[in-house]
């Protein structure tokens, strides 16, 4: 059981260095394929969105795949897929080839996570579940912090190479691999499995999927924007001090990990997600406030708001959890892939808003309040309606 959890936090842990890994080199990757200053941010967002499309397919392929097949192939496949996307990006020359690349690392990128956890959720009992899925989630966000600090040491297409080469060590640990036991009993049972239509035409499983997917909004409106924009924030600010994009993911995800695993372990001590991802909620709610409200400072006190951020947004594995306790074992893979990723995939929605909105006038800081006060509440009145789940054994079907 240690070493299932030990590997996906560490299969988490490259997984995150890659998808952030773009974020942090967004600045010099572009400027040296021939992109103006000015046009960084729209045209970042852009190749940014292009990535999540690929996240929101990869949900859905590797979810099925994962009910079907089992949580280890999908184990081997996305590392294998988003490892060699990444090594490609390192040699891309054009924005086209940069799209189709990072489009490639998001399906490859979609399968980890949600693989791990349902693994980690079956295999543990259901009094340290939250634990285990803490851990994966605490672990691996530690990708970010050497995300950035290889982007900041090294160019950005070797930081591209360390990230593939990373992946493809990492696919010789999970050769021992062993596959769960409820998986396992279900397959040989002959009960259908990834069924897609069981999930989008059953109104009640559908709702139940919606509102795991509303509760997650706001963690990646933090980071896809405000995080991301960070450079551009700090302008807006009028902040002193050099703010680089790299930095502020860094602190954003040094609070993040801290975040992930309290809510886990605060989940396990109360005994409900539901109460913690709600603290957590209104925690983010006047952390954003604060951050859209600076005025002048400095850049290591925007720093310290990211990092305070990335704390209020580190519910993450507690909102994994619950995807994964919503759900019979014949779906389970299929609901707990789908669902991250259907997050990250609303953040091409959440920078079409957020870009319309200033294209019509609005501030930049303005935007950003209307779309982050849109994801804000949908994921509380999402929460609201939410069953708790906390204990629930997780050997049943739908």
């Amino acid at each position: 059981m240690i070493a299932t959890v030990l590997i996906g936090a560490l299969g988490y842990f490259v997984d995150i260095y890659d998808l952030l890994l773009f974020s942090i080199v967004r600045t010099a990757s572009l400027r040296d394929l021939g992109v103006a200053p000015s046009e960084s941010l729209t045209v970042g967002l852009s190749l940014l969105s292009w990535q999540m499309w690929g996240l929101l397919l990869g949900g859905l392929l590797w979810g099925v795949l994962g009910d079907k097949r089992g949580r280890v192939s999908v184990l081997f496949g996305s590392i294998l897929l988003y490892s060699t996307a990444n090594i490609a990006n390192a040699f891309v020359h054009t924005l086209g080839q940069y799209e189709f690349w990072r489009f490639v690392a998001g399906v490859g990128l979609a399968g980890e996570l949600g693989a791990a956890i349902t693994l980690v959720s079956e295999t543990l009992p259901a009094k340290h579940r939250g634990y285990g899925t803490a851990v994966v989630a605490g672990v691996g966000l530690f990708g970010a912090v050497l995300a950035a600090y290889v982007g900041k040491n090294y160019s950005w297409r070797t930081a591209f190479i360390i990230g593939g080469v990373l992946g493809f060590a990492l696919l010789l640990t999970r050769v021992t691999m062993l596959e769960s036991g409820m998986f396992g009993r279900v397959r040989e049972e002959g009960v259908k499995r990834g069924d897609l239509a069981m999930l989008f035409l059953s109104p009640p499983r559908l709702f139940r999927l919606v509102r795991c997917v509303l509760i997650g909004l706001p963690i990646w409106f933090v980071v896809g924007i405000l995080v991301t924009g960070a450079p551009e924030f700090a302008r807006a600010f009028h902040v002193t001090g050099e703010v680089t994009g790299a930095s502020a993911v860094q602190w954003t995800y040094l609070g993040l990990v801290l975040g992930d695993l309290g809510s886990g372990a605060l989940s396990q001590w109360v005994g409900s997600r539901r109460k913690v991802v709600l603290w957590f909620l209104v925690l983010t709610t006047g952390l954003v406030v604060a951050y859209l409200a600076q005025s002048g400072g400095t850049s290591t006190q925007l720093y310290a708001l990211c990092s305070a951020m990335g704390f209020g947004i580190g519910y993450w594995a507690v909102f994994v959890t619950i995807a994964a306790e919503q759900f019979g074992t014949n779906l389970r893979a299929t609901v707990t892939t789908s669902v991250p990723n259907f997050v990250r995939g609303s953040v091409p929605l959440l920078t079409a808003a957020f870009i319309g909105l200033k294209g019509q006038g609005m501030s930049l800081v303005g935007s950003a309040m209307v779309v982050g006060g849109a994801c804000l509440t949908l994921a509380l009145a999402s929460l609201w309606w939410m069953e708790e789940t906390y204990g629930r054994e997780l050997d049943y079907l739908e």
